[in-house]
């Protein structure tokens, strides 16, 4: 079981940097850097929902479960 973080695809759609995301959620730029290359152990409620008002998207836009056939 696997989740992916697909921050990179919303930030492409939107045309956002990780600079100005990370300015309008309130968090580093580094801690971005973990949630989009799959190091994140956890994400806080907190935080999903600033990065989604930031991107204007849904959770589901974000992350992805994908199997363990699929990886």
């Amino acid at each position: 079981m696997s989740i992916v973080v697909n921050i990179d695809v919303m930030l492409a759609k939107r045309k956002m940097s990780v600079t100005e995301l990370s300015e309008r959620v309130g968090i580093t730029m580094a801690n971005i850097s973990i949630l989009k290359n799959g190091k994140a152990k956890a994400i806080r409620i907190q935080t999903l929902d600033a990065i989604c008002q930031a991107l204007n998207c849904q959770p589901g836009d974000i992350l992805e479960y994908v199997s363990d056939e699929e990886c």
